[in-house]
């Protein structure tokens, strides 16, 4: 099991719970998770969902080096893109529109896909430690799936974070407005817990309505067809890097990290 669910006081807490990874997400831990959000959505003692990472970390991203079930021997670029436009765009959205306020707690490294997780939440909580990067462009690609960077950080920001591949800090992050608190690492979990009992006293019909108004007006600026418009120029970056090293990436996992450690 990937993932721990628990129900208290009208609060689920969705965690992740492969920390010897940092939290990083192979098919089964998404799918769990999904299947976690689901259940929160569809609970009537459910009033706000919190998601969290067991360990040191957030969530590390993407496991490069899992195999999803079905690979082909030849991957192929329609094969990716059924792959990513289930686990990461379809899921991403579906969570972003759960009619249920979600508060992500986030600590250590939040790191490419691991943005696919924390930003479909309606809040957002830093520990002083987090970290937010998306350094796939030294792979190719120019973001990841779920492409929020704009809406989140604002479009100069953006740019330069994936231009650069280098780190954000949760200061940085309050700042432009992508996370509402910054707190210390030790109190996160019960900083956390504190907004979300707050948030659960409040009607749930007028909580449901207050989020519809607020992803309506993103959706009515052009949220939604921007994500799907860029989802698929994520999947050029793939195309290319097939074309080129019949890899969807154009680099390997080695060369991957040195990227990584290189930005942070």
């Amino acid at each position: 099991m990937y993932i721990r669910y628990e129900v208290a006081d009208k609060i689920a807490t969705i965690t992740l719970n492969r920390p010897e990874a940092a939290n990083a997400q192979n098919q089964a831990l998404l799918y769990e998770l999904d299947e976690a959000w689901r259940k929160a959505a569809d609970d009537p003692e459910v009033a706000v969902i919190i998601l969290r990472g067991e360990g040191r970390h957030f969530s590390a991203g993407h496991d490069l080096r899992d195999r999803p079930e079905g690979r082909p021997e030849k991957v192929t670029l329609e094969w990716v893109y059924q792959i990513e436009a289930r686990q990461f765009l379809e899921f991403s959205l579906r969570w972003r529109n759960v009619p249920k306020p979600s508060i992500a707690a986030v600590q250590g490294r939040c790191i490419a896909g691991g943005l696919l997780l924390c930003w479909p939440c309606d809040l957002i909580i830093a520990a002083d430690d987090a970290l937010f990067s998306d350094p796939v462009v030294a792979m190719g690609i120019g973001g990841v799936e779920y492409h929020g960077h704009t809406w989140e950080l604002g479009p100069r920001k953006a740019k330069e974070i994936l231009f650069t591949g280098r780190a954000i800090t949760a200061e940085e992050a309050e700042k432009v407005g992508m996370v509402n608190r910054v707190v210390p690492r030790a109190d996160l979990d019960a900083e956390t817990r504190a907004l979300a009992e707050q948030i659960a006293r409040m009607p749930s019909f007028g909580l449901r309505q207050a989020k519809r108004a607020v992803n309506q007006t993103l959706d009515v600026q052009g949220f939604y067809a921007a994500i799907q418009a860029v989802f698929d120029i994520h999947q050029t970056g793939h195309g290319n890097a097939l074309s080129v090293s019949g890899w969807p990436v154009l680099v390997n996992l080695d060369e991957m990290k040195t990227a990584i450690k290189q930005a942070n």
